[in-house]
């Protein structure tokens, strides 16, 4: 397994004019084509990992594209477990292939700076190929999805499919006559005196209520910060503003609605908590999740901090995008348009919702009549009742989503770090700014 797994790692790494023999075989001769011993043309796919899904895709690549044989060369294996240290491991690796001018044509790009690649013209701009490609539908294309993705005008990745971060709230207490929610444009602090108002009418013991709930003060902040990271991180110059007054007024105000216990980081009965944050990773999980929590959900815009744009954010999956240095541009165009073709998008082991609107409206039609005969059951085995206009509230989130922020993990994790002192009222919201700032800005200019 780890000489399969240093093999990878030094057909990426060597010059185009050396020889890597892996699935086939690439031959390169300075910058020309690789071909295989058979002839074909190919294309070396970069992903993290290997899945069923990269697996199921690259064989019907293959199938229908005889004249070019479609390589995956993965960082791990199947099934070996991520440890400390390797993401580092794996994003210099990418980088120094990248860097070089040669490695694979193909790159998965997540958790990886799209951005700094961007920057260095490291990636090819993919608008002109998806706009020209006439086996493409465009107007069966996801394209709010895409749109949020690019960056400065252009489209450096296209993803294999995405998920939704909403807000559900309790419907039977938001649907009462005395409660207004403009859900639209709200802001944090909107929703903070909402919540307020809310968690206040509940009273005291068995009746009291949470307007969240589960997840201690740093989870929270993460998240605030994710819903909002470009107001702190620039995205195309890679610079921080940690150290601005409106990060220490939201690690203030996170830090009084726990103190004023509004939330808590307890575990709770289902049903306790007002409102949550929804994670939609397929078309079921609009039923499954926030039926689990709630007898009558309510969907819902997730707030945002003041001065930006509200709406549903997208976290895409299986980014990819093409090396532009890599001498099969268009064969590589070939696998990404395969990949937005409805047999690619309708693979089970697809991660997310599909980048087709038709796949995508196809499952929640049959999930819709399912809940209409009775046939549709939560993972508990009960049966549900959901309206129409909850299924139509939700295709309105599905086509209008566009907030996109890419995220850097090491960035929240710093923010989670640091953050626990003032949240535990040893050091003030100042320093811990301060610090985050500081350690931020040495990771983003290593």
């Amino acid at each position: 397994m780890r000489k399969r797994l240093e093999l990878v790692f030094i057909c990426l790494l060597l010059t185009a004019a050396t020889a890597c023999q892996a699935g086939g075989g690439r031959e390169t001769v300075g910058r020309e084509k690789p071909k295989s011993k058979d002839g074909k043309t190919i294309v070396a796919l970069s992903v993290k990992e290997q899945t069923a899904y990269y697996e199921a895709a690259a064989k019907k690549f293959n199938e229908k594209h005889p004249d070019i044989e479609l390589q995956i060369h993965s960082f791990k294996p199947p099934g070996e477990k991520w440890g400390g240290g390797d993401m580092e491991k794996y994003a210099k690796a990418t980088n120094t292939a990248v860097l070089s001018g040669n490695g694979a044509d193909l790159l998965e790009m997540t958790d990886l700076p799209v951005g700094a690649y961007a920057n260095k013209k490291l990636l090819l701009n993919l608008n002109d190929m998806l706009e020209q490609d006439p086996s493409l539908n465009k107007s069966d294309l996801q394209t709010n999805i895409l749109d949020a993705l690019k960056m400065n005008g252009g489209l450096y990745t296209i993803p294999g499919g995405f998920m939704l971060r909403a807000f559900v709230g309790d419907g039977n207490v938001l649907n009462k006559p005395d409660v207004k929610i403009d859900d639209a444009g709200w802001s944090w602090k909107e929703f903070e005196d909402t919540a307020r108002k809310l968690v206040q009418k509940t009273g005291s013991g068995k009746d009291r209520r949470y307007a969240l709930a589960d997840d201690p003060p740093e989870v929270i902040l993460q998240e605030w910060v994710a819903d909002s990271y470009g107001e702190f991180i620039d995205r195309a110059s890679r610079k921080a503003s940690f150290d601005s007054p409106a990060f220490t007024a939201l690690l203030r105000q996170i830090k009084q609605l726990y103190d004023e216990k509004m939330m808590t980081s307890e575990p709770i009965d289902n049903g306790k908590q007002l409102f949550y944050s929804a994670r939609f990773m397929s078309p079921d999980d609009i039923i499954n999740e926030p039926y689990r929590v709630f007898t009558n959900p309510r969907l819902l815009q997730k707030p945002h901090p003041e001065g930006s744009s509200g709406g549903i954010r997208i976290i895409p999956f299986s980014e990819l995008a093409i090396q532009a240095n890599s001498p099969v541009k268009e064969e590589a165009w070939e696998v990404i348009a395969f990949l937005l073709s409805e047999e690619a998008q309708s693979l089970p082991d697809r991660e997310g919702f599909a980048l087709l609107k038709s796949v995508n409206e196809k499952r929640l039609g049959e999930m819709q009549k399912q809940v209409r005969n009775g046939s549709y059951k939560l993972s508990t085995g009960q049966t549900v009742k959901v309206p129409d206009d909850y299924f139509a509230r939700f295709k309105q989130f599905l086509n209008t989503a566009g907030r996109y922020s890419e995220m850097d993990v090491k960035v929240l994790s710093i923010i989670y770090e640091e953050s626990e002192a003032f949240f535990a009222g040893q050091k003030s919201a100042e320093d811990v700014a301060k610090l985050i700032q500081n350690r931020t800005t040495t990771y983003l200019n290593e």
